[in-house]
């Protein structure tokens, strides 16, 4: 029986921070893979949030995205295991700091970097996330000239809009500048509270504003949710029950949906060829 597989580059990004954009990368990586898709997560913050909450050290690296992103490592020798989670790893730690001011000295393909380094490893997974740095930098560039879509996190705030227009501009210019290509994979609203009124106007606007693009899944605020990375686990394998965890098991389903509904001719030709993925 054919299963079709997404086979996607996805960077989670988002200029502002504190918006859940590493808590969507990790957790959606775990649901990801628990629905027995192959998948690779890429830590791209100096911070290393996506790599302690993946129950990681990151204060031993062997090597990283740092070495990746610098020429100095292969990215399939690179990925780690993530023990509670089901996904692959490339960490990073401060240090990935130094990779962005080399980068910034270089005139020539420094944007390109990561997008090269995918190329060996991109038919290895069905899914690759990408957990940017919350800020506009060679980093955040680098992962967006290497994605197919963005998923952008955003709290339902004042604020938050501003934030999203000014991403959605940075995205336009990558699209002309470098990746003609580049998709909004969607818009997934974070630490929704319902009982906030400004929280439900903003989502209304979104709505109507990006339609199909926001995604019907909501992350709701959540105590398991927030403790999760100080235990180095994603929320599936801290409280499978929390509200947390199914919101993510249900991004996960409304993605791999969506992908489904928007390629329906690709199942009988695979299948009249006897290919499995």
């Amino acid at each position: 029986m054919y299963t079709w597989r997404m086979k996607r580059v996805i960077a989670v990004a988002n200029q502002k921070g504190g918006v859940g954009k590493t808590t969507t990368a990790v957790n959606l990586a775990a649901s990801l893979a628990a629905t027995r898709r192959r998948v690779l997560l890429m830590d791209l913050d100096p911070q290393g949030n996506a790599t302690m909450g993946s129950g990681v050290d990151k204060s031993t690296l062997p090597r990283g995205t740092l070495e990746v992103l610098l020429g100095e490592a292969e990215l399939a020798a690179s990925v780690c295991t993530v023990e509670h989670g089901g996904y692959g790893l490339l960490p990073a730690n401060q240090d990935l700091t130094s990779a962005e001011v080399r980068l910034l000295t270089q005139t020539i393909g420094r944007e390109t970097r990561l997008r090269r380094a995918l190329e060996p490893v991109r038919g290895a997974y069905d899914v690759i996330l990408m957990d940017c740095p919350p800020a506009l930098n060679m980093l955040t560039v680098n992962a967006l000239v290497a994605a197919d879509s963005v998923l952008i996190p955003m709290q339902c705030e004042y604020y938050a809009l501003e934030g999203l227009s000014a991403l959605l501009g940075t995205i336009e210019q990558i699209r002309v500048a470098a990746n003609p290509a580049l998709e909004i994979e969607g818009i997934l609203r974070t630490m929704f509270d319902p009982r906030n009124n400004l929280a439900n106007e903003v989502s209304a606007q979104l709505l109507m504003h990006f339609g199909d693009k926001v995604f019907r899944t909501v992350i709701p605020r959540n105590i398991r949710l927030a403790e999760a990375p100080s235990f180095g686990r994603p929320v599936l394998f801290h409280d499978k029950e929390s509200r947390g965890a199914l919101s993510y098991l249900a991004l996960a389903g409304e993605m791999i949906r969506r992908e489904e509904e928007a390629r329906p001719a690709a199942a009988p030709e695979v299948a009249a060829g006897g290919g499995t993925a």
